[in-house]
């Protein structure tokens, strides 16, 4: 125990066994010790006055490009890609994934070299390639001259240069060679992710099974789907492509499907059908943010893109005008899904719990004694108040 005085929290808690309307949760230096109703407080900590405070555990995103200005894809130094990891944190993600986007394999080795600084200082909790191995045909706001057939040995070369810290992968399952990097990527501790894809349903089947056997060790042994929906072929009841699939394999426990429920990527009656077919349990909520999250709008890049932000949607510059990334804070694609009807307590599963899972971190991603003091005060809204992180006020 710390010698520090605990610190004591009471509001209405959100926790893996639903919504506490009045609890408390008590903090000992950087470790949750108790989460529970006022009423049940243990003698020996003293219950704070009532509170209109909402209290979650500290989110986790799995997929974003950057925020505040700052590009992981574009960032040259630690410096630079801290920009976007205190963007978000302040705004209550207290765990992210830093995202790349296709590029060179000389590119990629050397900005997964810069984020696995930030990983080995614990800033971020791991590092995410949406590519090179990506199809043409649905490379979204990548650059498709960039994309590669797949290479078991860049795979494992960018592995190095992460450090241990490459946590996923997009893969295209109909790129040639793609189940030999799914084979690499469970090699080195990566997670395979699904995206950016025109493959049929069978080619998906078919990876899903070969990635689940592969991760059967692992406590963590899902496959996830890369924004699904965004950079997939459509689903059509004579050709149900990647979109059934996934959904297929979701419910069935073999893969977490990401959503960007930001308003913009997804309609609201997409993301309820989502959550009704799979259930919050296998859905990680993710921003895909780039670097305009928290941002005016006007010009930013994304790689070696040119973007254009306005009205708060982000596009390639170009004739395509291909959405190219999000610009909310997880916490406001939190907000936007409780607003489209989903249930608070499943919005906070899957922006927190289940994406802590994927990562096999299971000292993260919830309101629960023994995990790390990572907490969002918000208020009734869920705008935020104040962000705790290891036991420490952000």
């Amino acid at each position: 125990m710390s010698t520090d005085t605990p610190l004591v929290l009471r509001g209405r808690l959100v926790t893996p066994r639903g919504i506490l309307d009045d609890g408390i949760v008590v903090v000992d230096g950087p470790t949750i010790v108790w989460v529970g109703p006022t009423d049940r407080l243990p003698r020996g900590w003293a219950a704070p006055e009532p509170s209109d405070a909402t209290i979650l555990p500290g989110l986790v995103d799995l997929h974003c490009h950057g925020g505040g200005g700052a590009s992981f894809p574009d960032a040259v130094d630690a410096a630079d890609a801290q920009r976007a990891v205190d963007e978000h944190r302040r705004h209550g993600t207290t765990s992210l994934v830093a995202s790349l986007v296709t590029a060179s394999p000389e590119i990629l080795l050397l900005r997964t070299a810069v984020l696995a600084e930030l990983a080995d200082a614990g800033e971020i909790v791991g590092i995410h390639l949406e590519g090179p191995f990506l199809s043409a045909h649905r490379c979204g706001a990548q650059n498709p001259a960039d994309m590669l057939d797949g290479d078991p040995e860049l795979v494992r070369s960018i592995a190095g240069a992460a450090r241990g810290h490459l946590v996923t992968m997009t893969v295209a399952p109909e790129v040639p060679g793609a189940e030999e990097v799914v084979a690499a990527l469970v090699d080195v501790g990566a997670v395979p992710s699904i995206g950016h894809t025109d493959a049929s349903a069978e080619q998906v089947d078919e990876a899903v099974d070969r990635g689940f056997d592969l991760l059967a060790s692992r406590s963590n042994g899902r496959l996830t789907a890369t924004h699904l929906f965004n950079g997939m072929r459509p689903l059509h009841h004579r050709d149900p492509g990647p979109i059934a699939a996934c959904l297929a394999a979701a419910a069935r426990g073999e893969l977490v499907v990401e959503l960007v429920a930001d308003g913009t990527h997804l309609a609201d009656g997409t993301v309820r059908s989502v959550f009704d077919l799979v259930g919050a349990g296998s859905i990680a909520l993710v921003t895909d943010a780039m670097a305009a999250a928290g941002m005016p709008d006007g010009e930013y890049r994304l790689g070696p893109m040119a973007v254009r932000v306005a009205d708060g949607v982000a596009r390639i510059a170009d004739e395509t005008g291909a959405i190219a990334g999000g610009v909310a804070h997880l916490l406001d694609v939190v907000r936007n899904v409780v607003a489209a009807g989903i249930p608070l307590e499943d919005a906070v599963l899957a922006a927190a719990t289940v994406p802590a899972d994927v990562l096999g971190r299971r000292d993260l991603g919830a309101l629960a004694a023994g995990r790390r003091a990572d907490l969002v005060v918000t208020d009734a809204d869920l705008a935020p108040l104040r962000v705790l992180r290891g036991g420490a006020w952000v």
